[in-house]
C-alpha cells in the first residue's frame, strides 16, 4: 500500500532546543500506525511539527505526496489529516452539533456528515443540542473524534485518545478505531495503553530521547516484548 503520511530524518526543535532527532517512519493508506514511548519523548512533538508549531530543522514531512515543512498551519487539515489531540479541546459555549460542523472547515467532500457521525456515535445525537463541554470524558473524546471524521480525512492523528477514560469507554473506542481501519482510514496513535494498542494498530514505532529506538508489527511482538521495547 502507498504511503498516506511519511516522516523522512525529521530534526524538529521548540526554540533552541531539539527535541526530535533524524526521525523516519511512515503510515500507509488504510493501516493504523502505532507511536509509542514514555511522556516527553517527543511523540506529541511529530504532530506539532506537521502543524509548524515545533520549527523542522531538517528532514522532510509529506502527506498525500504534499510536503509540509514551511508551510501554514492549515495545509495539512487541507491535505487530509485530521487531530484528536490531547485534551480534546472541545470549544466551550457551542453545543455538540455545533463543535462537529467545526470539522468541515476542511471543506473536503467525503461521506463523513452529521448523519453518519450520529450513527456511530448515537449517544452525541442525544445530546447534540448539549454544550460540549457538559458532556463526560468519554463522550467529549467521541465529540472529538466525530469532529475529526467531518472533515473527511486522509489520515485521523490520535493523541492519546484513551486519556482519563474508564476501561469500559476505552473498550467501546477501541471497537470505534478498529471499525474505522477496516473502512480503511488511516491512523496516526500515540498511545500509553498497550493493550488498546495491540488490539487496533498494525505497525508500531517506539520514541526515545526524540530518537526511534524499536519498530515492528504488532502481530509478530508479543505483549511483554512490547511492554519492555517501550519502558526502555
Amino acid at each position: 500500500m502507498p504511503d498516506i503520511l511519511t516522516f523522512d530524518q525529521v530534526s524538529a526543535m521548540y526554540g533552541s532546543a531539539l527535541v526530535l532527532d533524524g526521525v523516519t517512519f511512515s503510515v500507509e493508506e488504510g493501516e493504523c500506525f502505532a507511536l509509542l514511548g514514555a511522556n516527553g519523548v517527543g511523540k506529541t512533538t511529530c504532530l506539532n511539527a506537521m502543524f509548524g508549531i515545533a520549527q523542522v530543522a531538517s528532514g522532510s514531512v509529506v502527506i498525500d505526496g504534499h510536503e509540509l515543512s514551511g508551510r501554514k498551519a492549515h495545509e495539512p487539515v487541507h491535505r487530509g489529516a485530521a487531530l484528536v489531540p490531547q485534551g480534546r479541546w472541545i470549544i466551550p459555549g457551542l453545543s455538540v452539533e455545533e463543535n462537529l460542523l467545526l470539522g468541515t472547515s476542511a471543506e473536503r467532500d467525503g461521506s463523513w456528515d452529521l448523519a453518519a457521525v450520529f450513527d456511530l456515535f448515537p449517544i452525541l445525537h442525544e445530546r447534540r443540542k448539549s454544550d460540549g463541554n457538559n458532556l463526560s470524558g468519554g463522550q467529549q473524546q467521541m465529540l472529538a473524534i466525530g469532529r475529526a471524521l467531518m472533515s473527511n480525512p486522509r489520515i485521523i492523528l490520535l493523541d492519546e485518545p484513551s486519556e482519563g477514560l474508564a476501561p469500559v469507554i476505552i473498550d467501546q473506542l477501541g471497537d470505534v478505531f478498529v471499525g474505522l481501519r477496516e473502512m480503511g482510514t488511516s491512523m496516526l496513535l500515540i498511545e500509553q495503553r498497550l493493550d488498546l494498542v495491540a488490539r487496533v494498530a498494525d505497525r508500531f514505532a517506539v520514541l526515545s530521547k526524540g530518537e526511534i529506538v524499536s519498530r515492528g508489527r504488532i502481530s509478530e511482538t508479543p505483549m511483554e516484548q512490547l511492554r519492555s521495547m517501550v519502558s526502555v
